[in-house]
């Protein structure tokens, strides 16, 4: 699928105003506008060529609101990106960087082109489906990945054979991996379903194929994951390779969950379960539809 003429999803944006621009630092604000790196900015500011609603800045330090205010380099005015937030349903087979030097599909190949420079926050391989935050907003996105905020992830996985309880709790422990300790955070046993269970698992920290690289330390292949949930986000009715722009009130409860406030309906699971008993359940919904090409 080409890069340049993907064009998938259902574009539906929130007809509430944004939430008001916080004051930044004027360096910051060069930077993401494109006039230089941030400390090629901060020299641009002290050789006094920077000037912020017609008073010429010459010291650092000084905080603005871009969107309101006019700033100019060298008598030309700059223009400050609007932040953006897409939810993203990645499909398999999408991978979730910017920069592939095969040309494979991208997670941002799925939306439309925009002067912005967007880029998903956080990873799922390129195995793996689910919901991805697809932002220009790096200082949310850096909180909402630190491990000092502990944002929850939700997955749903499916996993070859019927793990016990004495090896899940082992998940909970953690186990020791040549790049560290990984543990989930809570387990939930869903359903059996033939030779395979189904569970939720929740993350607080995220390494390089967790979920995967710990139940086949446990003995159980994982043969299918999808991620439906991150920190207040819900994947809900979503379709594979479709898209949304979150409303003001999601970016609002991703703001207080990267300033460590309390969200309401952050925790997703009880604690952890036994199995039940097996019952008869309808197949997970997927989608038959292809990227175009």
């Amino acid at each position: 699928m080409s890069r340049n003429n993907t064009r998938r999803g259902s574009f539906r944006s929130s007809k509430a105003d944004p939430p008001a621009t916080p004051l930044v630092r004027l360096q910051k604000v060069l930077a993401e506008a494109g006039v230089a790196s941030r400390r090629h900015s901060e020299a641009i500011i002290l050789e006094g060529r920077v000037s912020v609603d017609g008073q010429t800045v010459t010291e650092l330090g000084l905080k603005v609101d871009p969107l309101v205010q006019k700033i100019q380099v060298d008598g030309q005015p700059i223009h400050a990106e609007r932040k953006v937030y897409y939810l993203v349903n990645k499909p398999e087979g999408f991978l979730s960087t910017n920069d592939d030097p095969a040309g494979r599909d991208r997670v941002i190949d799925l939306l439309p082109k925009t002067k912005e420079r967007l880029y998903p926050v956080g990873r799922l391989d390129e195995a793996s489906q689910g919901l991805m935050l697809v932002t220009n907003d790096g200082p949310l996105a850096n909180k909402l990945l630190h491990p000092r905020y502990g944002v929850p992830k939700v997955y749903r996985v499916q996993v070859a054979g019927h793990p016990d309880r004495e090896a899940l709790d082992t998940l909970r422990t953690g186990q020791e991996f040549s790049d560290g300790k990984f543990h989930v955070e809570a387990f939930k046993i869903m359903r059996t379903q033939g030779d395979s269970t189904f569970l939720e698992i929740v993350l607080k920290e995220g390494h390089n194929r967790e979920i995967r690289r710990l139940f086949a330390r446990i003995g159980h292949k994982v043969l299918k994951l999808q991620r439906i949930a991150f920190g207040p986000l819900r994947l809900g009715r979503l379709d594979l390779g479709e898209f949304r722009h979150l409303t003001t009130f999601e970016v609002r409860q991703l703001k207080q969950v990267a300033a460590g406030q309390k969200v309401i309906g952050e925790a997703p699971l009880d604690k952890p379960e036994l199995p039940a008993a097996p019952k008869p359940t309808k197949r997970p919904r997927t989608s038959s539809r292809k990227p175009r090409s």
